[in-house]
């Protein structure tokens, strides 16, 4: 999955495949995640918001089944 950079000071990048809601998070520290059946929206309103690593933190973190990949 292609991801892009983001600004954070915890995140590097992050990449959605909307065919499958599969929402891919790279940390700064190397480890890359799937947290799967994420809506497109969430995705969205996850690069639009004014802290990325804060809205990651409250919205998606514990809220989506994952695994490390």
């Amino acid at each position: 999955m292609e991801r892009e950079p983001v600004s954070s000071s915890n995140l590097a990048s992050v990449g959605y495949n909307p065919d499958n809601e599969t929402l891919e998070v790279e940390f700064r520290n190397g480890t890359i995640y799937e947290y799967y059946n994420v809506p497109q929206f969430m995705h969205e309103r996850l690069m639009q918001a004014a802290s990325v690593g804060t809205f990651f933190n409250a919205e998606l973190k514990n809220n989506y089944a994952c695994s490390k990949i």
